[in-house]
């Protein structure tokens, strides 16, 4: 009896309502910040209390929460720091009132209650300590909590020699990222802002001008305030300010603590663009030409209107750097960088057309522009649209690509196609039927009838491939390597 092309695994990896941390919290404005602060009254009843009660009701949520969340008093302190300036003389407040204050402008975020799916898994940057033929792995997950506001977390595990998948308990206390200062690219600026002399972005084009082809943000905000200086001879002036704090903000790097573990370890909404949300990380390990090797993700950034491709960068899973892209090729969701070059240009998968799949190129890793088409909806299972399932897979057959299509009643299916190794616009084949559909036990869910996946690593003979089962849970199948090759070249 020959065994299936693809097994499912038992794994039913849930949300978990216990991985929290902890965001400001603003009396008053809790409807997406829109509403009248009521941050004095809260400062004035802290005001108020006698020093015993400020002591005992400090103690209790210490107590209560204190074993939840990563050093509870520096967070107290620093939220208090925030709205200090509301206050005469905040030096003169008590240490326990100061570390008060801030506990009733903090909340706690559930950064899992509503869902967890569509994966991305990598080897892991640490390989030691293993049996023979087993393989340590990071897999990205998104996250979905209260607003259906979407994170980026991880899990870890181990792929043994047998093609045996086992997770690690993930750890809690939750840590979140600090920012650190990062240079910006004068080149990124001007294909962001569009600019060229005769329109409205030629106040932009002077601030960029004085700049060197690196620069930080204080040299930036610089530059913007000879610009502020000069607006009364200089057109849209205030336009130009506006974009180029966008730009500036849409590009952040962010350093977790070194005693963190990578499953600890989460990636918040930071930027304005990503205010609703980091959605679909799509890893790959990259290999440079000199052979250094990093791991860069592309991901939906979403403000609650607007979506846009965006590249998280890392070469240890501790310090993270984002940026916007921008190009003909970054429009609408499911971009997917190859884990090389070929032929001395970057390349990406792109679906800028929000419906079929096309090969992207760039010099920098920035900027994407369109090279060609490669895959357009047309079997029954794919009409509505085609995408890929994650970074292409480089085989000894061509790069293999896990796709995506919508059917019928929006039921997301899992295909693949095979490119050339050269020549990636050239398709050597692609799977007439799905490698896999929702089982019943799959279609109910968040967004029922979708299997989805952001990411598949290939050990040994072995497609590892996890995914995301009606937007809510997170599931795995192992596909045999040799025959999905082999059923792909006959077509």
């Amino acid at each position: 009896m020959t065994d299936p092309l693809v097994r499912r695994t038992d794994h039913v990896l849930r949300p978990d309502p216990r991985r929290v941390v902890t965001l400001l919290f603003l009396p008053g404005q809790e409807r997406l910040t829109v509403g009248a602060s009521r941050a004095s009254t809260v400062l004035d009843r802290v005001l108020g209390l006698a020093d015993d009660d400020v002591e005992r009701a400090l103690g209790q949520a210490l107590r209560a929460f204190g074993t939840r969340h990563r050093d509870l008093e520096g967070t107290f302190e620093r939220r208090f720091l925030m709205i200090a300036h509301r206050l005469a003389e905040p030096r003169a407040l008590s240490r326990s009132r100061r570390l008060l204050a801030g506990a009733y402008f903090s909340q706690e975020y559930a950064l899992e209650s509503a869902a967890l799916f569509n994966p991305s898994m990598v080897a892991h940057p640490d390989q030691s300590d293993l049996p023979d033929g087993a393989t340590r792995f990071v897999m990205s997950v998104r996250s979905v909590g209260e607003g259906h506001i979407s994170s980026i977390g991880f899990r870890t595990g181990v792929v043994d020699a047998r093609s045996s998948v086992r997770f690690d308990e993930p750890r809690r206390p939750l840590a979140q990222g600090e920012p650190v200062p990062l240079s910006y690219s004068r080149a990124q600026f001007v294909r962001q802002l569009g600019l060229r002399a005769e329109d409205d972005n030629a106040a932009g084009a002077f601030v960029l001008a004085g700049l060197p082809e690196t620069f930080d943000r204080p040299a930036l905000d610089r530059a913007i305030a000879t610009l502020r200086a000069q607006s009364l001879t200089r057109g849209y002036a205030a336009v130009a300010i506006e974009r180029l704090e966008a730009v500036a903000a849409s590009h952040y790097c962010l350093e977790f603590p070194a005693r963190s573990a990578l499953d600890e370890r989460v990636i918040l909404p930071t930027a304005p663009g990503e205010s609703h949300g980091l959605e679909d990380l799509r890893l790959a390990r990259f290999t440079g030409v000199d052979g250094s090797v990093s791991y860069r993700g592309t991901y939906t950034a979403y403000d609650g209107v607007n979506v846009a491709p965006a590249m998280l960068e890392t070469a240890d899973f501790r310090t993270f750097r984002s940026q916007l892209l921008s190009g003909s090729a970054a429009h609408d969701k499911g971009m997917a960088l190859f884990p090389r070059e070929v032929g001395g240009r970057l390349l990406a998968l792109s679906r800028w057309d929000r419906e079929s799949t096309s090969l992207a190129e760039s010099s920098d890793g920035s900027h994407w522009e369109v090279r060609t088409g490669l895959q357009q909806p047309r079997r029954p299972w794919e009409i509505i649209q085609v995408g890929n399932c994650g970074p292409p897979l480089e085989t000894p057959a061509g790069w293999l690509v896990l796709t995506h299509g919508v059917g019928p009643v929006r039921q997301y299916g899992i295909g693949a196609m095979l490119l050339d190794l050269t020549d990636p616009s050239i398709v050597l084949g692609s799977l007439a039927e799905p490698l896999l559909t929702p089982r019943d036990d799959e279609r109910d869910g968040y967004v029922p009838n979708v299997v989805y996946s952001c990411g598949a690593m290939i050990h040994g003979g072995t497609l590892v491939l996890p995914y995301g089962c009606s937007d809510s849970v997170i599931r795995v199948a192992l596909v045999d390597l040799d025959r999905l090759l082999a059923e792909l070249v006959a077509q």
